[in-house]
């Protein structure tokens, strides 16, 4: 096992190792922390996952979406191209199955997609992050190819920012050259960003 697949193993053990309390308790720090954050609070279109493998929850952020009239988006592993995301509607009345990774998305056939270019924030998953704001994600390289116009683009209205627990935070990442930098970092504790 390498470092990085030995970093991603003992990350997925910590977040995983706590208790329902302290992923509710997550949760809600995560929406406080979430709130003073002007990308959040102004944004419209909002891509956001659902929680799985002890990642921290987004089911109250999703609810405040709602109630506050921004569209929620969740990515679905892309049929016509390899490791790629499309970015589909999310309401509580959508139809959910479960892709390769076990992971719920929305269902076949797909209502009210989005292009990646066209959300505002972006709000992704990852497994380890430093003071820099460089993200370590599961190795699929998912995001990194769907945002991969963030390199070319200057002009993309969209801000990627990566939500984690504290805990996941690490001294310092080998950033790669196909890593898509983020805006900033949320954690149930603090907003780290990287102006």
């Amino acid at each position: 096992m390498d470092s990085r697949q030995h970093l991603r193993h003992s990350m997925r053990n910590a977040r995983n190792a706590l208790t329902r309390l302290q992923q509710l308790e997550a949760a809600k720090g995560l929406l406080h922390q979430l709130q003073q954050l002007s990308a959040f609070t102004q944004a419209k279109s909002i891509a956001l996952y659902l929680a799985a493998d002890g990642e921290i929850a987004t089911q109250a952020i999703i609810q405040h979406c709602w109630d506050n009239h921004q569209q929620v988006y969740l990515p679905v592993l892309d049929p016509n191209n390899h490791h790629q995301l499309l970015f589909v509607g999310y309401s509580a009345q959508t139809p959910m199955c479960h892709n390769k990774y076990a992971i719920q998305e929305p269902a076949l056939p797909y209502r009210n997609i989005i292009a990646a270019t066209d959300l505002d924030l972006v709000l992704l998953p990852l497994v380890a992050f430093d003071d820099s704001g460089a993200r370590m994600g599961m190795g699929g390289g998912y995001y990194d190819r769907s945002f991969a116009f963030k390199r070319t683009t200057a002009s993309s209205k969209v801000q990627l920012f990566g939500l984690a627990h504290q805990l996941q935070q690490v001294s310092k990442l080998e950033v790669q050259s196909w890593d898509i930098p983020l805006r900033g970092i949320v954690t149930e504790q603090r907003l780290l960003t990287a102006d």
